[in-house]
């Protein structure tokens, strides 16, 4: 059971010496039980209390960090089981597989398709993240020798797949820089690829049909001091691994069931050898919890539209996503191109600069911060008024770089152009503008200065 922040507060040494940056130890026991910050902090109790706390404290689902600095992908530490009861914490990794029995010419191919996976939807750049390097071959010298390309020739996340520890220290060796994922542990194995993952400080999978086989073998991890493991389930079948992975998400967060409090990973490729059938599967596992989707391909007819499912799902429903309020360049704008006015909910900028761009008009796009929301909702909740456009207008600087005084708004909020005139003042024109972004090509083609 969970500490709460008295509890915490009465193992503290009491002192509210202030060395945690809060400004007693009771404040600090409250962040610490919500779970905004370490118990490590406080430089004055003992390391007993520490783990003590740490592991009362942890997340029920165990973080899990793969790679190294500012690429590292993070995955684990959901509190929730479903996406609307608060958010999902930790978006999926999508990578891409490689055998070691693949000719040159085909790990050509496929290198050279991750490296040129990529997609820019609502400012946000969408790319695979992984690249999983399987030995099929048995070979160590041929299993290392595609390591040393993958690392040579991509910047991808690194995922080591065999059943042997030889095998596996011959990748390592390669790229243990990388902090790669060890695939993985099994019942025959694991004394071995333990010691892997403690000589080189990185994390494993634990390989298991049945969820009492894998709760065994983290058992045995934890017990010899692994810590970081990610589950993979091999069980070949769609419907039993979809339960598979509601029962690992259900267990730890419902019952504290701390063997298998870890995100997992998912070979779509496993169940089908038909593409479209496993992008279908995995984006199954994006919505159902699945930690590393690796695939077959990155095609990118198949693989955009999984992206864009992860992004929706993996949005913090709770924080829109927004813009920077500033004045937005399209085309070469000169003095007498129009500024149109909008809020910075980014779906919104990303529509109305879309239809600009296709104009190929001059425009200066005004981006007001309503602090994400769209026109309407922050019309209605009195964060996009006349006032609030008129200091944003005034404060921007626009007014230096064009020669009239016009104003564009949506059609929307049409009825505020005559209060948004009193408030910009003498020589202000407010213009209405059309209600949908598809309809400002049209409206700009017949645009004059007044």
């Amino acid at each position: 059971m969970a500490l709460s922040g008295l509890d915490i507060f009465k193992k503290l040494p009491k002192t509210n010496c202030k060395k945690c940056n809060f400004p007693t130890c009771l404040a600090f026991a409250m962040q610490v039980a919500a779970g905004k910050t370490e118990i490590s902090a406080c430089p004055d109790v003992s390391a007993d209390v520490v783990s003590q706390i740490a592991e009362a404290t942890a997340p029920p689902i165990r973080p899990i960090t793969i790679g190294a600095g500012d690429s590292a992908l993070k995955i684990g530490e959901e509190t929730v089981m479903f996406r609307h009861d608060k958010r999902f914490e930790h978006q999926p990794g999508i990578g891409l597989l490689v055998t070691d029995e693949m000719s040159d010419e085909t790990l050509n191919n496929h290198i050279k398709q991750f490296n040129a996976t990529g997609f820019e939807r609502v400012g946000v750049m969408m790319r695979a993240e992984v690249m999983a390097i399987k030995s099929v071959t048995g070979d160590a010298e041929r299993f290392k020798a595609v390591v040393k390309k993958v690392v040579d020739e991509t910047q991808a996340l690194l995922v080591l797949m065999s059943d042997s520890a030889d095998i596996l220290k011959a990748g390592l060796d390669i790229c243990a820089t990388r902090k790669p994922l060890i695939c993985g542990v099994t019942v025959d194995n694991l004394d071995s690829v333990a010691q892997l993952a403690k000589e080189y400080n990185c994390p494993v999978t634990v390989k298991g049909e049945t969820l009492e086989q894998m709760a065994d073998l983290t058992t045995k991890l934890n017990a010899a001091g692994v810590k970081d493991i990610v589950l993979y389930p091999t069980t070949t079948s769609v419907k039993d691994r979809f339960e598979q992975e509601t029962m690992i998400r259900r267990l730890p967060l419902k019952k504290t069931y701390r063997p298998l409090g870890f995100p997992t990973i998912v070979f779509p490729c496993d169940f089908t050898a038909d593409k479209d059938e496993e992008i279908m599967i995995a984006s199954t596992f994006v919505a159902r919890y699945s930690g590393i989707i690796i695939l077959s391909t990155l095609e990118p007819h198949y693989t955009y539209p999984l992206f864009c499912l992860r992004m929706n799902i993996y949005t913090d429903p709770q924080r829109p996503m927004t813009m920077e309020e500033k004045v937005y360049e399209f085309n070469n704008p000169g003095k007498d191109a129009p500024i149109l006015v909008t809020t910075n909910f980014s779906l919104t900028y990303f529509l109305v600069s879309g239809e600009i761009e296709s104009s190929r008009k001059p425009v200066w796009l005004a981006i007001q911060n309503t602090e994400g929301l769209s026109v309407l909702t922050a019309w209605s909740a009195g964060k996009f008024n006349a006032e609030s456009i008129a200091k944003f207008i005034k404060n921007s600087g626009i007014t230096e770089k064009v020669s009239h005084k016009n104003i564009v708004i949506p059609g929307y909020v049409a009825e505020l152009s005559g209060d948004l005139e009193e408030e910009l003042g003498p020589g202000w024109k407010v213009i209405v503008g059309p209600r949908e972004a598809p309809s400002l090509p049209g409206f700009l083609k017949q645009w004059q200065v007044n």
